[in-house]
C-alpha cells in the first residue's frame, strides 16, 4: 500500500472546510450529495470504454453498459426526451459536438453576445465556435435587459444563420422559445438550447419548456440538477434533418446518429464512466419529490434575493429574475466587479465579477456581479435567510477598504453558516 498523499489531501480538506464556512453564492456551482461523489470515485474509472452501450471498441464492458444505460434511461425521463446521450465530459462538449454535427466549418450560427449573458460556445471570437464558424449575435434591449427578439429576428432573416442558438451563463428571465423557433422556420435553421443553467427547473415544469420548440437540448449536469460536473445532449423527438446534414461518409443520417458520432469519435475519445455512474445517481434524484421541493425553493429564494437586493438600492439587469440568478449592475454603487468578488471573496462569500450589458469596462474588471441561489439552497436556506445574506453582502460592499468591518463579517459569516452543515458525514 502506498503511503497518502497528505499534500493534496490536506488541501481537500482544506477545501471542504472553505466550502463549509462560506456562502457559495456562484450561480454554476452546487453541493452534490454524497452519493453522487462517492460514485465518482469507485471503480469505473479504471475502464476504458470508447463506443456506446452495446457497441464498445473494448471487451469487458458489459457492466459499465449497464450503468450508462441507466442514467440514459433516467436522463430521458426526467425531460421526456427520446433519445440522450450522457457521454460529454463538460457542457461546452456537449456545445461543440453539436456543432461538428450540424454545422460546416465557415457556415453562419446566430447568439446571444458573451458581453450580454452569452456564453464561450456560442460564438465567442476567443472559443472553438468563433474561431471556426462565422459567429453573430443578437443581445438584450438597453431599456429593459430582455432578450430582444426584433433583433435576433432582423439578423436571422439578413444573414441566414445555420444554427440558432438559445440559452445563457448570465440572464435572469425565461426564454420565449416558441419565437425562437418560428424565426427559425423562416429559414430553415436548427435550434441549440443551451439550458445548463436552468436545467433543473425546467425539469420540474417551473419554466417554460424548450423541448416544445428547439431542435436539439444541451446542458450541464452540475448547476440546478446538482450532479457530477458534466454534460449531455437531448432530443424530444428524433428526426431525418431536413437540413442536408450527413456524416463523414456522407451518409444521410437521423440526427441522433449524427450526434452520437459527433460526441464519440467527432469530439472525445473514452467516455469518464465513473462520471457517468454519478450522473445516473443524480438523474435518480432529480426524479423524487425532494428534488421538486429544492427547485421550488430555489425560486422562493431568487425572489427573495431580488427584492432584498433592490430595496437597498442595487440595479438588478431587467429588474429582477425568473430564474435560480440574478445580474447586478454596482455602476451606481461606484465599485467594480473585480473589487466586489475580490472584497467579498475576504468575508468568506463568493460569487463573480461579470460584465453587464452595455458595459463600459473590460471583462476583466466588468461593472457587474451574478449572484445564485442554488448552493445555499441545497444547504437548507429559506426566503427569510436571503435578507441575511444580502445585509452581510451589502455590509462588504459599501465599506469595501474597511478590513476591520470584513474581518467582523467573515467571524459572521462562520456563524451564521454553522446553522446549515455539509457533508457532517466527512468528519
Amino acid at each position: 500500500m502506498q503511503k497518502k498523499d497528505t499534500l493534496v489531501f490536506d488541501l481537500i480538506r482544506k477545501e471542504l472546510e472553505r466550502q463549509r464556512h462560506g456562502i457559495e453564492l456562484i450561480a454554476s456551482e452546487n453541493f452534490t450529495s454524497l452519493q453522487v461523489m462517492e460514485a465518482m470515485g469507485t471503480v469505473p474509472t479504471n475502464k476504458y470504454a470508447e463506443g456506446y452501450p452495446g457497441k464498445r471498441y473494448y471487451g469487458g464492458c458489459e457492466v459499465v453498459d449497464e450503468i450508462e444505460t441507466i442514467a440514459i434511461e433516467r436522463l430521458k425521463k426526467i425531460f421526456n426526451a427520446s433519445w440522450a446521450n450522457v457521454q460529454p465530459h463538460s457542457g461546452a462538449q456537449a456545445n461543440a459536438a453539436v456543432f461538428l454535427a450540424c454545422v460546416k466549418p465557415g457556415e453562419k450560427v446566430l447568439g446571444l453576445d458573451l458581453s450580454m449573458g452569452g456564453h464561450l460556445t456560442h460564438g465567442s471570437p476567443a472559443n472553438f465556435s468563433g474561431k471556426n464558424y462565422q459567429a453573430l449575435f443578437y443581445g438584450v434591449k438597453k431599456e429593459t435587459g430582455l432578450v430582444d427578439y426584433d433583433q435576433l429576428e432582423a439578423t436571422a432573416l439578413k444573414e441566414k444563420p445555420k444554427m440558432i442558438i438559445c440559452g445563457a451563463s448570465a440572464y435572469s428571465r425565461d426564454w420565449d422559445y416558441k419565437r425562437i423557433r418560428e424565426v427559425a422556420d423562416k429559414i430553415g435553421a436548427v435550434i441549440m438550447a443551451d439550458i445548463a443553467h436552468p436545467a433543473g427547473l425546467i425539469a420540474k415544469g417551473l419554466l417554460n419548456d424548450p423541448f416544445e420548440h428547439c431542435h436539439i437540448i444541451t446542458s450541464t449536469t452540475h448547476k440546478t440538477l446538482r450532479g457530477p460536473r458534466g454534460g449531455i445532449i437531448l432530443l424530444r423527438h428524433d428526426f431525418d434533418n431536413p437540413w442536408g446534414i450527413k456524416d463523414p461518409k456522407g451518409n444521410t443520417r437521423p440526427m441522433s446518429q449524427l450526434l452520437d458520432l459527433a460526441v464519440f469519435p467527432g469530439t472525445q475519445g473514452g467516455p469518464l464512466e465513473h462520471i457517468i455512474a454519478a450522473k445516473a445517481v443524480a438523474f435518480g434524484e432529480t426524479l423524487t419529490d425532494d428534488f421538486t421541493k429544492y427547485s421550488r425553493q430555489i425560486l422562493l429564494n431568487a425572489q427573495a434575493m431580488a427584492k432584498a437586493f433592490v430595496s437597498r438600492g442595487y440595479n438588478l439587469i431587467s429588474g429582477g429574475t425568473d430564474n435560480h440568478l440574478m445580474l447586478i449592475d454596482l455602476r451606481n454603487k461606484n465599485l467594480t466587479g473585480k473589487k466586489a468578488q475580490e472584497t467579498l471573496d475576504k468575508a468568506h462569500i463568493t460569487l463573480n465579477k461579470n460584465t453587464v450589458p452595455f458595459d463600459d469596462k473590460s471583462p476583466f474588471v466588468t461593472s457587474g456581479i451574478r449572484v445564485g441561489v442554488p448552493a445555499i439552497t441545497t444547504r437548507g436556506m429559506q426566503e427569510k435567510d436571503m435578507e441575511t445574506v444580502v445585509a452581510m453582502v451589502d455590509s462588504v460592499l459599501m465599506k469595501p477598504d474597511d478590513e476591520a468591518n470584513i474581518k467582523k463579517v467573515y467571524e459572521e459569516v462562520k456563524i451564521f453558516m454553522k446553522q446549515f452543515p455539509l457533508y457532517p458525514e466527512l468528519g
